[in-house]
């Protein structure tokens, strides 16, 4: 009986270092390894240069202190990423996607170039806590959102599943604004040249702090007149401009307009495909929030004349499946709508 036990326990012994030689640490797997930050736009926007700075610390924070590598992949105001993040990267933690703030909500507003579940993929932080603002360039005779209730502005958009599309567009279909979207170009830093050169005349969906950050010159020349900010709240920096959210006199509009402007709480996103080990998951997160705090990156950011308002990744993950649990779906469709 004992050998029958000892022979018992010797083979479960010896089928534990088995086992155990398949696991792997979290800084085992990311040594000697190569993280790449997939950025949805293209060169020289914000979302552009939020991503790079992180980059350049990220990788000291990830157990095994990984390369972390940006790159570009522009297109369909982000979607092209959005949908390669979750249908074809790797699902091993080497990619992360810095996705649009509308990444998470398309799904629910019926987009249907949206070919994910927001709700299913890791999403790791967002640098900002952000607020956009519509502006009309100062060549234009548009001067104040009273103007363009009245008189067409031309606005160049990156796509409808943009901000720079679906901002306009609620304005337009639950407030009277004649704003007329041009659409076709492959991010913020294009539409700015644009404006520049006269062949749009604004921009609606600019993210005030990259305004602050990469155009000084534009504030100090009064290049430009603010007509409305997007987000819950307004910014410190703009008591006086109209915020979207004090347009609503129904609940239904409010409501709508909390689903479209909630996912400024997530500014700047990052997100990792579906599947990822938990473990993994939880390592990004927590390297991403220790170089919100890292001081050579708040110094770059300060530096750049970025805000910095860091939303944990956790939090973002429990906002986007309380939204998909709680919008009526006739509120849901009605948002897709207006956004349109």
């Amino acid at each position: 009986m004992r050998m029958a036990i000892r022979g018992l326990a010797a083979a479960m012994l010896a089928a534990v270092p088995a086992s155990a030689s398949l696991a792997q640490s979290v800084g085992e797997f990311y040594r000697g390894k190569t993280v790449e930050i997939v950025i949805g736009y293209s060169v020289g926007g914000g979302y552009d240069i939020y991503a790079r700075l992180i980059a350049r610390h990220l990788g000291k924070h990830i157990p095994g202190n990984p390369k972390v590598v940006p790159k570009n992949m522009e297109g369909a105001g982000g979607m092209r990423m959005a949908n390669w993040l979750y249908g074809a990267a790797p699902r091993d933690g080497t990619v992360l996607g810095a996705t649009s703030r509308a990444f998470a909500f398309e799904p629910l507003l019926g987009n249907k170039s949206a070919q994910y579940d927001a709700s299913k993929v890791a999403f790791i932080g967002s640098a900002n806590d952000e607020v956009s603002v519509c502006m009309a360039w100062h060549t234009s005779v548009i001067a104040s959102f009273a103007d363009v209730q009245k008189r067409e502005l031309v606005v160049g958009t990156g796509g409808v599943a943009d901000d720079t599309h679906q901002f306009p567009a609620i304005l337009n279909n639950m407030f009277g604004a004649k704003f007329k979207m041009v659409s076709g170009y492959s991010g913020g830093t294009e539409i700015n040249i644009a404006m520049e050169r006269g062949e749009v005349h604004g921009r609606c969906g600019f993210p005030w702090s990259t305004v602050k950050a990469t155009y000084q010159h534009w504030i100090r020349e009064k290049k430009f007149n603010l007509l409305m900010q997007f987000s819950l709240g307004k910014h410190a920096d703009l008591p006086k401009v109209p915020l979207v959210m004090d347009l609503a006199t129904t609940t239904e509009q409010k409501q709508i307009l909390t689903l479209i402007f909630g996912r400024q709480v997530m500014g700047r996103p990052y997100a990792a495909p579906p599947g990822i080990p938990k473990d993994r998951v939880d390592a990004l997160r927590k390297a991403f929030m220790a170089t919100m705090d890292d001081k050579d990156f708040i110094a770059e950011v300060a530096k750049a004349q970025f805000e910095l308002t860091p939303v944990p990744g956790e939090k973002l993950e429990a906002m986007v499946l309380d939204i998909y649990r709680s919008t009526p779906p006739a509120v849901a469709a009605k948002a897709a709508a207006m956004v349109k």
